[in-house]
């Protein structure tokens, strides 16, 4: 750009930085075309903000095909005046698939790793959590609209277990599910430093990662109320409409 207008780096960056502009970064964000979206934002965030009595909120998710990627050679160790190091370059030695759910009062999670991602999982995974939980509450689970969640045989178990009450997000809205940020989490301090050289290995280090976590867990707090969000993207659909 100081090339094509004939002026210094430098003045480009200060009128860059005068206007509050940063064109070397970039984030990413999709908005809803559900057309209940109003209304399952309103039951979601109201669980959230005013949780019902005598009964618990569980934010569930699960995290598939986490790669147990083991480095092509040892890494360094960290040391004074240089940060640890891996390769660029690593071996698959194949996937696992994660079920989680985040209790919404005191942070504790529920996981249990599965090679596959179907609804005979997500069964197994929903007889977890009703041994886990205490059988005099109910039970509201905030979900994504994925089709192993509203499966017939999933649907069949529901019906036989009343205690279970299912809330789904709006599709394309994973940020309102708790649960995603403590993937986030896992992703950073656990699964992205390691090495693994077989599948047990990598479900070894998750469930010990939980384990850990439960020892000593710290809830995550949603502070937006629903107006506040409905605000935002408001004012998001009007640039998106004008630049279409």
């Amino acid at each position: 750009m100081a090339k094509a207008v004939g002026v210094s780096h430098a003045t480009v960056a200060r009128v860059w930085e005068a206007h509050g502009l940063q064109p070397h970064r970039i984030k990413t964000f999709k908005l809803s075309k559900d057309k209940h979206f109003v209304e399952k934002l309103t039951d979601v965030v109201g669980l959230y903000l005013n949780p019902p009595d005598k009964a618990l909120v569980l934010c569930v998710d699960e995290k598939s095909q986490i790669q147990a990627l083991d480095r092509t050679q040892p890494g360094l160790p960290m040391k004074k005046g240089r940060c640890g190091t891996m390769t660029h370059d690593y071996k698959r030695n194949g996937t696992t698939c994660l079920f989680a759910a985040l209790n919404m009062l005191d942070g504790t999670i529920i996981g249990t790793c599965y090679p596959r991602h179907r609804h005979e999982e997500f069964l197994k995974f929903l007889q977890t959590i009703d041994r886990s939980s205490p059988r005099r509450l109910d039970l509201h689970l905030i979900l994504d609209n994925y089709g192993t969640h509203t499966h017939p045989v999933i649907k069949e178990w529901l019906s036989k277990h009343p205690r279970f009450h299912l809330h789904f997000t709006p599709t394309s809205s994973s940020w309102l599910n708790m649960i995603e940020r403590w993937f986030g989490e896992l992703t950073q301090k656990r699964i992205r430093r390691g090495t693994f050289a077989s599948v047990p290995d990598l479900t070894g280090a998750i469930n010990e990662y939980i384990r850990i976590h439960n020892r000593e867990p710290k809830p995550f707090v949603w502070v937006k109320k629903v107006d506040q969000i409905l605000s935002k993207i408001c004012h998001c659909k009007p640039v998106i409409e004008t630049l279409h």
